[in-house]
Order: C-alpha cells, then sequence, then structure tokens
C-alpha cells in the first residue's frame, strides 16, 4: 500500500515589474521581483484520483499576483507577500497554507551631473533582498527575511589560529589574512496571526532590512575578526538587538579564500608572509560557516 505523504503546487519565475509615478515631484520609482507561489490543502485527489477539480491552476497564481500587484503596494515584500498568501488561504475554502518567496532585484537610480535622476536606474550588484512567507489557515503568517549575494572582502584584519590539530591538520595558523564571503542572512519575524497585524507594523520591514545590511557590512569591515563564527554572531546579536519583533537571525558565510603564491623560485622573489601582494583566489573546495542565534526569554511580541 502506498500514501500520499506530501503535496505542494504552484508557480515558480514569475516576473513582475512594477513602475510607480509621482507627478507632484516629477520622478519615477521601479520594483523588479521574482515570485514563486505554492499552496497546500485539500488537493490529494488531483494526485490519486486524477480530479483536477480541487486545483487553482498555476496560470491562475501567475495572473492572480499580477493583479494582487496592481491593486496593492508589492514594498516592502514582506508585505506583498503577506498579502498574496492570505488571499489563496482566504479565497479558496479547499487551500489552507499558501508559500510565498519574493526575490526581489537591485535598481538603484542613477546620479547625474551631481543629481538623482528622475526615472534612470542601474544595477549595481547581484545582491537581492529575499522573503519567504507562508499564510496558513488558522495560525496565521511566518516571515522569513534575507539577504543573499552580498559579496564582501577586506584585505587584512582576519585571524585563524589555535584551532584544534591533529594528524589529519596541514593548515597553518595566521594572524592575517584576507576574509571574502558572499553573506546570506536571514531573520526570523514572530508570528503574525493575521494580514493585520502585518500591516500595522510595515515601516518595520525596511527598518530591519536597513539596520541588517547596515550591521552586516560594518561588522564585517571593523571587528578584528578571530574567526568567521565569532564574526557571525557578534552581527546576530546586533540585529536581535536592532529588531525587537525578529525572533531568530541566521548567517551562512562561504569562505572565499586567497591563497599565497611563493614566487621564490623566481630569483629569490618575496611574495609571502608580510611581503605577500599578489594571490591567487580559490573558487573550491570552500569552507562554510553557519549559525542561528535565537532570542532568550519569551517570544517577541507587538
Amino acid at each position: 500500500m502506498s500514501q500520499l505523504s506530501y503535496a505542494r503546487y504552484g508557480k515558480d519565475n514569475i516576473r513582475l515589474y512594477k513602475r510607480e509615478i509621482d507627478e507632484k515631484a516629477g520622478t519615477q520609482s521601479v520594483v523588479e521581483m521574482t515570485v514563486c507561489t505554492l499552496l497546500e490543502g485539500d488537493i490529494e485527489t488531483s494526485y490519486t484520483k486524477a480530479d483536477n477539480s480541487v486545483v487553482v491552476a498555476t496560470d491562475t497564481q501567475k495572473q492572480t499576483v499580477y493583479i494582487l500587484a496592481k491593486q496593492n503596494p508589492v514594498t516592502p515584500p514582506e508585505l506583498f507577500a503577506s498579502i498574496v498568501g492570505s488571499h489563496f488561504v482566504e479565497t479558496y475554502p479547499h487551500i489552507h497554507a499558501a508559500h510565498v518567496k519574493i526575490i526581489q532585484h537591485r535598481w538603484t537610480r542613477m546620479t547625474i551631473d551631481g543629481k538623482p535622476h528622475p526615472h534612470s536606474f542601474f544595477r549595481d550588484s547581484e545582491e537581492v533582498r529575499v522573503v519567504e512567507s507562508v499564510a496558513r489557515e488558522g495560525e496565521g503568517i511566518s516571515i522569513h527575511s534575507k539577504i543573499e549575494k552580498l559579496l564582501v572582502l577586506k584585505s587584512t584584519g582576519s585571524a585563524f589560529h589555535g584551532f584544534h590539530r591533529d594528524e589529519y591538520t596541514q593548515l597553518g595558523e595566521t594572524w592575517d589574512r584576507i576574509l571574502s564571503t558572499e553573506v546570506e542572512a536571514g531573520w526570523r519575524w514572530k508570528l503574525f496571526k493575521s494580514l493585520a497585524e502585518v500591516k500595522a507594523v510595515i515601516p518595520k520591514f525596511d527598518q530591519a532590512w536597513e539596520a541588517a545590511r547596515e550591521i552586516t557590512l560594518k561588522t564585517f569591515a571593523t571587528d578584528e575578526s578571530p574567526s568567521v563564527q565569532n564574526t557571525m554572531y557578534k552581527m546576530c546579536e546586533q540585529i536581535l538587538a536592532a529588531a525587537p519583533l525578529v525572533e531568530a537571525v541566521d548567517y551562512s558565510l562561504p569562505n572565499k579564500h586567497y591563497f599565497e603564491i611563493d614566487l621564490s623560485w623566481h630569483k629569490g622573489l618575496k611574495n609571502t608572509g608580510k611581503d605577500a601582494t599578489v594571490y591567487a583566489p580559490q573558487s573550491n573546495p570552500n569552507g562554510l560557516i553557519q549559525c542561528t542565534v535565537s532570542r532568550k526569554g519569551p517570544t517577541a511580541k507587538l
């Protein structure tokens, strides 16, 4: 005998662009997103009995995203994800949970002749702002906000020594090294019981994203890092302090290695230790350091 133990379906890679026009100021703003929707509920028979009557077609989900984007603000992305998820749960009695993931791509306003241009933008990096939300019938809306693909590097101010050594260890200790990583940082919000609760704290989503990004960059740059582990823990603590409605912060940091090149074979050319100026960037293998830091005591409340 067999049974369906997992069922979820939806529309992935929904490309969405929205333009807002401020006629009074004579400016325009733009937002570009990639959206994924996945639905759960009483849909087993579509798998086991070929009963498509319970299927909200994936094309319907796509069109719904576009219509809701026209009728509602799409920023902050936490709000729009909550609007989309709540719509599916409230509109279809047999759908009990809606998972919505939004990737917001960067468009930065151009500065021309020293002034912000009213309607021209450029993509200054591949960094993205990500939101993963779940609207669940009878429970509420859970939201996980993230920064991804933020590539950072500092040429000094990082060390790694005093680590465990045994017969398998070849790595030498270092008191000064290049530190580079592609930041993936996330923060999980308290459970919102309704869309109304999400709407009541709209400004806090952008504030938390700005604080998390600033804390990440400042701590990375200024911390005399004894290890990636310790530096990322300091980042987590600061984000929890800055965002009272956040219950946990997580980081995943791959270590982008830059190795010294021994050039002494060529006429005694010195390029190691304090004389190192030319390095070989490494693609793999690489270190990968992760952690989650949660708030102690009672959970956050509005």
